[in-house]
């Protein structure tokens, strides 16, 4: 399913310009799961015998999703392609250069540098890379990239263990906060090892920024309330499921990363008519929209906007504060925070 695919009233032509003229900020966006069709085909040519496709519709064939599990063999596969500084700096700019083509003037790009470490990078070279890359970013195509490193958690005790070093003895110029990713069901037997990486992460002025409640329940996300301290929640729909925790979450506004159409891709949500988006608004939860990991599922922070007008039916009023939302829930100082939003109300 793409998002030209989705079915429901089609919102006006001048509501998609103002879609796509509206200032953002993304939040909840992969810097492997970024990487155009073009860029990650440059990578398996220029690293070629790996389980990634060389051709372009074999690649897009590669992308089509049975479940979550599938889905993250797929992300494993693409991963490996990135196996030295150059292919990481390749990444951070490619999605710089594609999210300032849609407005978008701040991201916090979630890295799993675990996965590079173990192509065998030095935790110095990737973070080197990545200070190159924010530099460039910005030169390039005026966009500030700001970064989280996040635990694999399929990757056990030993990812938490080097994802919290690597944050701590060599952090990103531009490292915001620690995240948390991965298949949900296999977190329970690390649970102190997570812990322990987020108290860590935590006491080094590191935002805790974790997924949770994408395919598990709302057990998924008390967990990383109570036991990791979580500042925003990456996606966390499950919520719903449980009263209690709705209750909590629209009195705490602890924000969600909503990300509908990567929900639909990865068989968490039956059909984009059936997301929980409208609902989670209904309750007063303070939510953002997010891309996830864009080229994987055929869609963009923009494609994002418009399903919300396109399917939900969304006006001009709904979409800034959807906007407005995800700078406050930013990393951003102070200024810059009122900069975007001033553009917001420019354009709204």
């Amino acid at each position: 399913m793409t998002t030209h695919e989705l079915t429901g009233a089609a919102a006006t032509p001048s509501l998609h310009s103002f879609i796509d003229a509206l200032p953002k900020v993304e939040l909840h966006v992969h810097l492997v799961g970024s990487a155009s069709v073009p860029t990650v085909l440059e990578l398996a040519r220029r690293h070629p015998g790996g389980p990634v496709p060389t051709g372009e519709e074999e690649l897009r064939r590669f992308y089509t999703f049975t479940d979550f599990p599938h889905f993250a063999k797929v992300y494993e596969a693409v991963s490996s392609l990135v196996r030295d500084p150059e292919d990481v700096a390749t990444l951070v700019l490619g999605t710089a250069r594609d999210l300032a083509a849609q407005n978008v003037r701040y991201v916090e790009l979630t890295v799993t540098p675990y996965t590079h470490q173990r192509m065998g990078m030095p935790m110095p070279a990737i973070t080197e890379a990545l200070d190159v890359a924010v530099r460039q970013a910005r030169d390039r195509y005026g966009i500030q990239v700001a970064y989280i490193f996040d635990i694999p958690g399929e990757f056990g005790p030993e990812g938490c263990r080097q994802t919290a070093r690597h944050a701590l003895d060599h952090p990103p110029e531009a490292l915001v906060g620690f995240g948390l990713g991965g298949i949900e069901q296999m977190r329970a037997a690390i649970r102190d090892e997570i812990r322990e990486a987020f108290r860590a992460a935590r006491a080094a002025g590191l935002r805790s920024l974790p997924h949770a409640g994408e395919m598990s329940g709302p057990e998924t996300i008390w967990e990383v309330i109570d036991g990791l301290g979580a500042e925003r929640i990456g996606h966390g729909i499950r919520c719903l499921d449980d009263p209690r925790l709705v209750a909590h979450l629209r009195e705490t506004q602890i924000p969600l990363e909503v990300c509908p159409t990567s929900n639909v891709c990865t068989g968490q949500v039956p059909g984009i008519a059936a997301h929980p988006l409208p609902r989670l608004l209904e309750e007063g939860l303070f939510v953002t929209l997010n891309s996830d990991d864009p080229p994987m599922f055929d869609t963009t922070l923009t494609g994002e906007y418009r399903v919300a007008a396109d399917i939900f039916g969304f006006g001009r009023e709904r979409l800034a504060e959807l906007a407005r939302n995800a700078v406050a829930a930013s990393s951003l100082d102070g200024p810059g925070k009122q900069a975007i939003v001033e553009e917001i109300d420019a354009v709204a």
